[in-house]
């Protein structure tokens, strides 16, 4: 739902208002954590591009807010007093304006970020900066590709039409697929034994991924790694840095027991 109103903080309700933005496992641990606090008041933002999202606990809003000066606007007329960013580690806009519009309206705020994969022995990483570097990179590395960085991504590598993907998507793209692409919706997690059989299945000789991080999406590069298949991983996007970054769900319950503090 769309948070439309509200009434405030009241004698007897909560003394504090929280924002995740959020959408990743990560924020929804968060929220379910910090909604167990009866003096905090926890909103969730999710951007609303998947259209059946996981929701996370508690009060949740979704939809843009009109880039940072309207972020902050939201937060002062909601009287925000804590802002943790939990984004996707390539929602790179999101992140700038949260950045922005905390500073604006004066609100503490903390980037909440997943730590990237590390290659472990045996893996055949090509990693390159962005998008326009793995299109150009992937026809030197394998003709049937195992193509995981999302439905928005699918209109860059159409035209390498010698190539044919497996396209793993939440949601389908509003635009037709070309005919050298297939799409699989699917959301993980996922096993290592499942990944290996797609991969096998289809014949696969490449994956393309983003250097997301987590578990619920690598067993695709334990597959890789046993199959010795190559992965062309696409870089995060270069980070703006905002004034506190953690990498864990615990790391950032301390940062608010200490900024939206109990009694």
């Amino acid at each position: 739902m769309t948070l439309d109103h509200d009434p405030g903080p009241t004698a007897s309700g909560p003394r504090w208002r929280l924002l995740i933005l959020g959408g990743t496992a990560e924020a929804r641990a968060l929220a379910a954590t910090a909604t167990t606090r009866p003096d905090v008041a926890v909103v969730s933002s999710l951007a609303g591009r998947v259209a059946d999202p996981r929701l996370p606990v508690g009060e949740v809003r979704i939809g843009g807010f009109g880039g940072a000066a309207g972020l902050a606007d939201w937060l002062t007329a909601h009287r925000i007093d804590a802002v943790v960013d939990a984004t996707h580690p390539y929602a790179a806009r999101m992140r700038v304006s949260g950045i922005e519009a905390a500073a604006t309206a004066g609100v503490p705020h903390l980037r909440l970020e997943r730590p990237g994969w590390t290659a472990q022995p045996g893996d055949r990483w090509h990693r390159v900066p962005d998008l326009a570097g793995a299109v150009a990179a992937l026809p030197a590395l394998g003709r049937r590709v195992l193509l995981t960085t999302g439905r928005q991504s699918l209109a860059a590598f159409s035209p390498l039409t010698d190539l044919w993907f497996l396209a793993r998507v939440v949601d389908a793209p509003d635009d037709p697929v070309p005919a050298h692409v297939r799409l699989l919706r699917s959301r993980g997690p996922y096993t290592v034994d499942g990944e290996i059989a797609l991969i096998r299945e289809h014949r696969i000789d490449v994956v393309v991924t983003k250097d997301s991080g987590g578990a619920l999406t690598e067993a695709k590069l334990t597959a890789a790694r046993r199959l010795d298949l190559p992965v062309l991983m696409i870089d995060r996007p270069a980070p703006a840095t905002p004034p506190a970054t953690v990498t864990t769900v615990d790391d950032a319950v301390r940062w608010l027991d200490r900024h939206l503090p109990a009694g």
